[in-house]
């Protein structure tokens, strides 16, 4: 991920700090699970390579997708209190992640105030960012929740340089998963979908998400979302 826009690599000191402490990488296909909620895990991770999603289940088997994962971000941070986890993750594509060890990992991030703060700088980014897609839910129309969508997704891989050109991803995200993310009937989406493509603000089918016009698209959704401080790689 070197020269991503995104994201600020550690020096040198603190990449071998970090490479002594981690216990290993793993390999997570398609579809596989990193988390499975209601059970404690034995790692905390950092996503290295692909996008996964964050997701709580119901009793009744319906699933709420919370947010998407991308490299830079950690997974797994109940872990490391002990506690059981309230979600799971799931790759949305194939996905590499860094494994540190739980028991260990606490003593570890309060030796070094560095990764200590760009730990709770982490925290804070995914509360802000779960803030604004709780706006989405509560006060956007069905097409700009999807057009926020689509922004955010595409924000964060040009920031982890996994765009296919200007302002372009290639990812496969079903209708399916849009609903589950914002709450919406299959129906809804698809027409809404729809609406957006025959406006030209964005362009998304099953293996493909296109903004033409970012600006234009985040003057729609009301929202300064564009590129600050670079995102700590741990």
């Amino acid at each position: 991920m070197l020269g991503c826009p995104g994201l600020h690599n550690p020096p040198a000191d603190k990449l071998d700090l970090i490479q002594t402490f981690k216990s290993g990488e793993v390999a997570v296909d398609r579809g596989g699970q990193v988390l499975i909620q209601g059970t404690t895990s034995a790692h905390v991770y950092t996503v290295l390579e692909g996008v996964l999603i964050r997701f709580r289940l119901l009793d009744d088997g319906r699933r709420q997708i919370i947010n998407f994962l991308f490299p830079g971000d950690i997974v797994g941070l109940q872990a490391a209190l002990n506690e059981p986890m309230t979600h799971g993750i799931e790759a949305l594509i194939d996905a590499r992640l860094c494994t540190f060890p739980r028991d260990a990992f606490r003593s570890f991030i309060s030796g070094f105030p560095e990764l200590s703060y760009d730990l709770i700088w982490l925290a804070a980014k995914e509360e802000a960012a779960l803030e604004e897609h709780l706006v989405a839910l509560g006060q956007r129309n069905a097409r700009e929740r999807i057009a926020y969508l689509a922004l955010f997704l595409i924000e964060r891989a040009e920031g982890t340089c996994m765009t296919d050109g200007p302002h372009k991803l290639n990812l496969a995200v079903t209708q399916s998963q849009i609903a589950d993310m914002l709450g919406l009937s299959l129906v809804h989406t698809n027409r809404s979908l729809q609406t957006l493509r025959r406006e030209g603000l964005v362009r998304w089918t099953l293996t493909v998400i296109e903004i033409p016009d970012m600006e234009a698209v985040r003057r729609y959704v009301q929202v300064d979302s564009s590129l600050t401080r670079k995102r700590p790689f741990i």
